[in-house]
C-alpha cells in the first residue's frame, strides 16, 4: 500500500483536528450548553430565538465551499491545506479569548461567528484532506470513523466539563471559563501539521485550467447532484434539539450537570457505535449500512418518546449516540468518495455545508412547530421527525456508491 504520505500519520492528523473540533464548536462543544443556558438565564430568550439567533453561527459552515475552493486553486506559501490550518487556527484561538472578554450579547454573537469561521475552515481543509488520502487508498469510511471517534471523545470531556462550569459559575462566568478552556484546544493543531506531508503547489495556467475543469465536472456529475439531495434530506427531519433542552430543565426538572452528563453519555454512544463499526459493520456493503442507518434512525428518534426520568435518558442517550455514529459514517464516507479529483475541498465541503445547512434549518423548523403548532408538546414533534427520516430510506437507490476495499478498516 502506498505510504506516501503515511497512512498512520494523517490518521493522528485527523484525530487532533476532529477533537479540537469536538471542544471547539460553539453549539456543540465546551461552549453548547453554557452558551444555551446563558441566553436562557440571562437573557429569557425562548426556544426559538435560541434557534433562530445562534443559526448564524452556522453560516461559516454552510459557506465552506468557498473555504474549500481558495485551498484548491490558491496556494499559500507554496502549500494548499497547511498555511490555512496554521492561520484558521490562530485566528480561532483569539477569537475563543474574545468570547471570554464579552458580556453582551450584542457583541458576543459576532465574536462566536469568529470561532464558527476558524473552526469551519479547520474542518473544511481536513475534508479535503480526507477525501484525496481516502480516495488514493480506498480507506474513506476507515478516515471518517477516526474523526468522529475522536470528535466524540473530546466531545464526552467537553460537555462533562461544560457541565461542571455551569454548577459552580454564574451563567456568564460558565460562558468565560468556557471561552477560555476552548482558546487552548487550536493550539493542538499548530503543533501537528508537521504530520501532513503535502506537496508543494503554486499557481500556474495549466493547473488552474485543470482544476476549473475539475470544479466544472463536479457541477455536472449526476451522482454528485443526487447525493447532494439525499444528504439534505437525510439531516433535515424537524429537529428537537432546543425544545428537547427546555423540556428536560423544566418539565423533568434536570439539573444542568446531569444535562452535560447526558451529552457526554451521548459522545460515549458514539463512540461505541465507532467501535462497533471498526470490528464488525466495516464488512456491510455501503448501501446496506445506509439503509440500517436510516432505519436505526427511525427507532432512535422514537425512542425519546420514552424519556421519564434518568434512567431512561440514560439509556437512550447511549442508544441515540451509537446510531448518530452509524449514520455519519455511512453518509460521510458516502460524500467523500462521490468528489471528483482536482476540486476535492470544494465538492466536499460543498456537500458538508447541505448537512449544516439542513441541521439548524431542521432545529428552527422543529422549535417553530413546538411552540406554534403543538403547543409545547414534544411528543407529535418526534413522531414528525422519525416519519421524515423513514421516507429517505426509499431515495437510497438513487445514488451510486464505491464499496472501500476491506482492508481499509484496519487502520
Amino acid at each position: 500500500m502506498d505510504s506516501h504520505p503515511p497512512i498512520t500519520r494523517v490518521m493522528w492528523f485527523f484525530a487532533i483536528v476532529y477533537a479540537v473540533e469536538g471542544i471547539g464548536q460553539a453549539k456543540a462543544g465546551i461552549l453548547g450548553q453554557p452558551l444555551t443556558y446563558f441566553l436562557k438565564q440571562t437573557q429569557h430568550w425562548d426556544p426559538v430565538k435560541i434557534s433562530v439567533s445562534l443559526a448564524v453561527l452556522d453560516v461559516p459552515w454552510i459557506i465552506k465551499p468557498l473555504w474549500g475552493a481558495i485551498s484548491d486553486f490558491v496556494p499559500l506559501f507554496g502549500y494548499r491545506r497547511r498555511p490555512y490550518l496554521i492561520l484558521a487556527n490562530i485566528g480561532a484561538t483569539l477569537a475563543f479569548i474574545g468570547v471570554a472578554m464579552i458580556t453582551t450579547t450584542a457583541a458576543l454573537i459576532p465574536v462566536l461567528t469568529l470561532t464558527a469561521i476558524a473552526m469551519a475552515v479547520s474542518s473544511t481543509l481536513c475534508g479535503a484532506l480526507l477525501v484525496e488520502t481516502g480516495q488514493r487508498h480506498q480507506a474513506s469510511a476507515a478516515f471518517v470513523n477516526q474523526q468522529w471517534l475522536w470528535f466524540n471523545i473530546a466531545q464526552m470531556l467537553a460537555v462533562l466539563t461544560a457541565g461542571y462550569l455551569i454548577e459552580i459559575f454564574s451563567p456568564v462566568g460558565a460562558l468565560h471559563a468556557a471561552a477560555w478552556l476552548a482558546a487552548t484546544a487550536p493550539l493542538a493543531i499548530l503543533g501537528s501539521v508537521w504530520l501532513i506531508q503535502e506537496p508543494r503547489a503554486s499557481i500556474d495556467l495549466p493547473a488552474l485550467r485543470g482544476r476549473l475543469h475539475a470544479l466544472v465536472t463536479a457541477f455536472k456529475d449526476r451522482n454528485l447532484w443526487f447525493v447532494a439531495a439525499f444528504l439534505f434530506l437525510y439531516y433535515f427531519s424537524p429537529g428537537f434539539g432546543t425544545p428537547l433542552y427546555f423540556q428536560m430543565t423544566d418539565r423533568l426538572h434536570f439539573s444542568q450537570g446531569f444535562i452535560g452528563l447526558l451529552s457526554s453519555i451521548g459522545a460515549g454512544g458514539w463512540i461505541l457505535g465507532g467501535v462497533l463499526y471498526k470490528a464488525w459493520l466495516h464488512r456491510i456493503p455501503r448501501l446496506m449500512l445506509l439503509r440500517l442507518s436510516i432505519l436505526s434512525g427511525v427507532v432512535t428518534t422514537l425512542l425519546y418518546l420514552l424519556l421519564s426520568g434518568p434512567v431512561s435518558a440514560v439509556a437512550i442517550w447511549i442508544i441515540t449516540g451509537m446510531a448518530g455514529m452509524i449514520a455519519m459514517i455511512a453518509t460521510m464516507s458516502l460524500a467523500a468518495d462521490a468528489c471528483p479529483q482536482g476540486a476535492e475541498g470544494f465538492a466536499f465541503a460543498g456537500l458538508m455545508s447541505l448537512i449544516n445547512m439542513a441541521n439548524p434549518s431542521a432545529d428552527a423548523l422543529g422549535s417553530l412547530l413546538y411552540e406554534h403548532v403543538f403547543n409545547r408538546q414534544l411528543t407529535p414533534l418526534i413522531v414528525v421527525s422519525a416519519a421524515a427520516t423513514g421516507l429517505v430510506y426509499f431515495l437510497v437507490p438513487l445514488v451510486t456508491v464505491r464499496e472501500s476495499m476491506a482492508r481499509a478498516s484496519s487502520f
